[in-house]
C-alpha cells in the first residue's frame, strides 16, 4: 500500500487515482497516522442472496439465527390505514 498524507493527496489526486484505478489501495494520513483508505470499488453481486453474502462477510449485515416471528397487526380495526392516510392529506 502507498500513503500519502493529505496534503500529498491533494497535490497528486489524479496520481491516487491512477493507483486505485489500478487496483491499488492508497492510505491516506494526517499528522502521521492513517485516517483512510482509498481503494478500487468491488464489482457487486448480481443475485440477492450474493448480495446478502457479500454484506455478511463485510460485518454490515447480521442474519437472524432462529425462526422468523410473524408480524401481528397493530391496528385491529377494519379501514384503520385508510383512515390514517385520510388524516395525513388534511
Amino acid at each position: 500500500m502507498v500513503t500519502y498524507s493529505i496534503y500529498e493527496a491533494k497535490e497528486w489526486f489524479s496520481e491516487v487515482i491512477r493507483r486505485v484505478g489500478s487496483g491499488q489501495t492508497v492510505v491516506i494520513s494526517h499528522r502521521g497516522a492513517p485516517v483512510a483508505e482509498v481503494r478500487p470499488i468491488k464489482n457487486h453481486p448480481a443475485t440477492i442472496e450474493e448480495r446478502l453474502k457479500d454484506l455478511e462477510e463485510r460485518g454490515i449485515l447480521v442474519r437472524q439465527a432462529g425462526p422468523r416471528a410473524f408480524l401481528t397487526p397493530l391496528a385491529h380495526q377494519p379501514g384503520a390505514l385508510q383512515r390514517f392516510l385520510d388524516e395525513r392529506h388534511k
